[in-house]
């Protein structure tokens, strides 16, 4: 999964390698992640100990296409748009394979290519012959701690292919992602990162996931 909203980031003077730092609950209940019970004690908590401003809200729409080629794995781009922001613009993702790296960096890292593009963004996938693999909704809640964000959301269900008001919770918790965007070789951030989530326990347990656990 990655990450709900995302942020413009326009490079000037060429090209900048952005990679994206990221630790993060498993999404069910067994692996530790936020149920609704507990939800409004994690939104205090992070409220004191984030910057002094109210908590941004978020209803997103994502859609993750594939592009199969010769290559064993299927490139992947993931668009996703607002759906109570009228007029934003929708964003185009690229996520990188996941670098679990040096056991002393304490958060997982991947490339990170995020733009923003007009309406007609998946017309234009689907001409280039991307085809679409699974849709979803995101709902929740960001934060931000410096150059840190903390989201703490619920995945909705798409019920009807492209209908967005026929939706379902996909679980009973909350997935949580601390996540910091930086050009490459700033491993500092991943100790601030690690600080920053010994302070929400024992509320939320935030780790750095080796995503072939999830498989």
């Amino acid at each position: 999964m990655e990450a709900p909203p995302v942020t413009m980031m326009p490079v000037t003077g060429g090209t900048i390698n952005m990679m994206e730092y990221l630790l993060q609950v498993v999404l069910f209940p067994f692996s530790g992640s936020v149920l609704d019970h507990s939800l409004e004690s994690l939104i205090h908590r992070l409220r004191g100990l984030c910057d002094n401003m109210e908590p941004e809200t978020f209803l997103d729409h994502e859609m993750v296409f594939l592009l199969k080629g010769q290559q064993a794995s299927p490139f992947v781009l993931r668009a996703r748009r607002s759906m109570d922001r009228a007029g934003a613009p929708w964003h185009l993702r690229y996520l990188g394979q996941p670098e679990m790296g040096d056991k002393n960096r304490h958060a997982l890292v991947r490339n990170c290519v995020d733009i923003a593009t007009s309406e007609n963004l998946t017309d234009f996938l689907m001409e280039m012959g991307f085809r679409m693999d699974h849709e979803f909704v995101a709902k929740g809640h960001l934060f931000r701690k410096g150059i840190m964000k903390i989201m703490v959301y619920k995945i909705f269900r798409i019920l009807v292919p492209g209908n967005t008001d026929s939706t379902e919770a996909l679980s009973l918790s909350y997935l949580v992602e601390l996540s910091v965007v930086a050009p490459a070789g700033q491993d500092m951030v991943s100790d601030d990162m690690k600080n920053f989530a010994e302070q929400l326990k024992p509320l939320v347990h935030l780790e750095k996931i080796d995503p072939k656990r999830l498989m």
